[in-house]
């Protein structure tokens, strides 16, 4: 999985590309530990992934924990394999996608 980023007054956009699954997630889980602090609105798009396994639901449901604490995550860009996964979980009723 590839990580793309960007970061300007308190905003952060990380844009991933790949499969977030078992081997991928840690990478996720790495890069949000560093970038959310000072964090107020966080936005991942989806645009280049192409699976999302479990190990990847428990990185985002942990960002959107921290998040509501502090801001707002949003998730854009999701294919409809990805946006099954999310309505099969009932992330749908966590997550603020677009």
């Amino acid at each position: 999985m590839t990580i793309t980023k960007s970061a300007a007054d308190g905003t952060m956009y990380m844009a991933l590309d790949g499969r977030l699954d078992t081997s991928t997630a840690h990478q996720l889980e790495e890069e949000l530990k560093a970038s959310l602090p000072g964090t107020t609105e966080l936005t991942l798009d989806f645009s280049g992934l192409d699976y999302l396994s479990s190990a990847g639901l428990r990185v985002l449901l942990a960002a959107q924990k921290t998040m509501n604490g502090r801001g707002k995550m949003t998730i854009c860009h999701v294919n409809e394999a990805i946006m099954e996964v999310f309505e099969l979980t009932g992330f749908v009723d966590i997550l603020n996608i677009l």
